[in-house]
């Protein structure tokens, strides 16, 4: 009985040399994937704030409360204000995230990897003093004792900085460091001469109860434009008559201040969808309307001291994507990094579906074919001159190269390859029979 092709229903050696590079492929894509792709969003951030009691203080519990509602725990670290900060923030070994950072400190501590996610409200300079009549410069605070807020404070490195622009420094003048409620009462009982008050350090109820006090007058900037000349962080301001108590109208006329604007400043490090969630509560907290500011005006990418974030001007300029507007935080995260991974992922696989089994077929049709060169040039053999012997010695090689054939082990789809295949071996063997 002759023997039968050995057919089978899928050709395993095939199969393996055609998916293999594919697998190779993907494994490369996956690797390249997961090395660039952001890793989860942390569901805890660490956020340096102000002293108990300040503004910023206040500020960050309603950050901490506004998170809280997406599933991110805010741990909030107090500080002596906004140059502590920024030391904590260019200072790796501590574990924060992100700060409120007032303008005019860039120059303090390393910021080579600290970004901006927007300017977030004004923190006027409030400087009260006692004097039997108003003073319209700085230069008159000569000689007298005066609170510049504590060390590691803003109001402290900016209140030092526009006292030297007007001739005064420690020696020409007692310089004390008091803040918030500690400042107002020495102010309040005559044991300082004078006290800068700004929210990384106090509250806006020390600026009123101050504006109450007997015999306490509030400095008006009548220099205001060649100060934000000269310190081009600083915005001039005014404060109505009456905004600090319209029923004793105070002030009893418009003041003129200057302010630097406060950012929200974040490590390089910090996760995309954790800056879109940040932005978001400011927005919240700070986009209203307020004694200085119109309603929708902060947060705002205004660049100064530090670069915007990409995340941060994508935020503004788009919003939050798709995933993070329509989906919990913890669901959003999570389909945010698979479609990343199954982007790539597609990219091979969509085209691999369709040129695999191209190349599957591809590699079995060739070992048929291969065949066919052999069959070709026996052929040619039988039309020359022949001895008796040499065509003995070509049925062995029809014999030979129909018993390879037979032996061939390919799916059984391609049976009519292999029978063509045998028909056309028959058919050169009867040729060479006919020429013998």
């Amino acid at each position: 009985m002759p023997s039968l092709p050995k057919f089978t229903r899928i050709s395993w050696r095939d199969a393996w040399a055609t998916l293999v590079p594919v697998i190779l492929l993907i494994g490369v894509a996956l690797w390249i994937t997961l090395k660039f792709v952001q890793p989860a969003p942390p569901n805890t951030i660490t956020i340096t704030s102000g002293p108990e009691g300040s503004s910023f203080a206040s500020f960050a519990q309603r950050y901490q409360k506004i998170l809280a509602r997406q599933g991110v725990k805010l741990k909030i670290v107090p500080s002596h204000g906004s140059l502590e900060n920024l030391q904590r923030l260019g200072d790796w070994s501590q574990d924060i995230d992100i700060g409120f950072v007032q303008g005019g400190l860039a120059g303090q501590a390393d910021i080579g990897q600290l970004y901006s996610l927007g300017s977030i409200f004004y923190t006027p300079v409030y400087l009260f003093y006692r004097a039997p009549k108003p003073i319209t410069r700085l230069s008159e605070l000569s000689g007298r004792r005066i609170s510049t807020g504590r060390e590691g404070s803003g109001t402290h490195v900016l209140a030092l900085a526009l006292l030297k622009a007007n001739g005064i420094e420690e020696k020409d003048a007692k310089l004390v460091q008091l803040e918030g409620e500690d400042a107002e009462q020495a102010l309040v009982h005559k044991e300082i001469d004078a006290a800068f008050i700004m929210g990384d350090s106090a509250t806006f109820a020390n600026v009123r109860d101050l504006a109450h006090g007997e015999g306490v007058r509030l400095f008006a900037f009548q220099q205001a434009e060649a100060y934000v000349r000269r310190f081009r962080y600083l915005t001039k301001l005014e404060l109505p008559a009456g905004a600090l108590d319209l029923g004793r109208n105070l002030p009893p006329e418009a003041v003129t201040l200057v302010s630097p604007t406060v950012e929200l400043v974040a490590r390089s490090q910090l996760h995309p969808a954790l800056s879109d969630m940040l932005i978001e509560a400011a927005r919240e907290v700070h986009g209203r309307s307020a004694l200085f500011q119109k309603a929708g005006e902060f947060p705002a990418p205004l660049e100064h001291e530090y670069p915007i974030s990409d995340d941060a001007q994508r935020y503004y300029k788009s919003g939050k994507t798709f995933v993070y507007r329509h989906f919990p935080f913890w669901l959003a995260s999570l389909i945010d990094r698979i479609v990343v991974v199954l982007v790539p992922l597609m990219v091979i696989l969509i085209p691999a579906s369709n040129i695999v089994p191209r190349l599957y077929k591809f590699r079995i049709s060739q070992r048929i074919y291969r065949r066919y060169a052999e069959l070709m040039a026996l052929e040619r053999a039988a039309f020359l001159e022949t001895t008796n012997k040499e065509r003995i010695d070509l049925r062995g090689r029809l014999d030979k190269l129909e018993e390879a054939v037979i032996k061939l082990k390919v799916p059984g789809s391609f049976a009519d390859q292999v029978y063509l295949l045998r028909s056309h071996i028959n058919f050169v063997r009867a040729r060479l029979s006919q020429a013998n």
